[in-house]
């Protein structure tokens, strides 16, 4: 008595498949939803990062360049100081020549003075040539002016 092409309950196998098919058509959109979500999270993460990496770089940027600055000032410092002690000793060596050849030519002039006081002597003793005039010549070494003293005598 039954019938072979009826079956007893031919909606609920479609109603099957159909809720099967919309079961892997929810876990399809689920699994899309998450890969879609951990995307955008990798993403953020990402950004976080580049955003903490960036602001580590900047800072270590400042510090580079406060140190640079702190060496810059510790150079000039010393270059400060040794064009102190430079001109300091310039100065000294300055003065030093200074008073070296002021030495010299008051040497030089009281050698000239005490030659001329030993040429000179009194009137009355003093022998006079033909033509009434002593030439006197003092030669001096060459790294010291020459002076020709002419002695007039009236």
């Amino acid at each position: 008595m039954g019938s072979k092409c009826c079956k007893p309950f031919p909606d609920s196998d479609e109603r099957e498949r159909e809720r099967r098919r919309k079961l892997l058509l929810e876990k399809l959109c689920h699994q899309k939803r998450v890969q879609a979500a951990q995307q955008i999270q990798a993403w953020w993460r990402g950004i976080l990062v580049r955003r903490i990496l960036l602001v580590a770089a900047l800072r270590a940027w400042m510090i580079q360049c406060w140190w640079r600055t702190v060496l810059q000032r510790r150079i000039t410092k010393r270059r400060q100081a040794l064009l102190r002690v430079y001109a300091v000793q310039e100065h000294a060596a300055v003065k030093l020549q200074s008073w070296m050849r002021m030495w010299q030519c008051r040497h030089c002039y009281c050698q000239i003075c005490n030659t001329l006081c030993l040429f000179q002597v009194p009137e009355s003793n003093l022998a006079f040539q033909d033509d009434d005039v002593l030439q006197v010549q003092y030669g001096i070494t060459s790294k010291q002016p020459e002076f020709h003293i002419e002695i007039l005598s009236v």
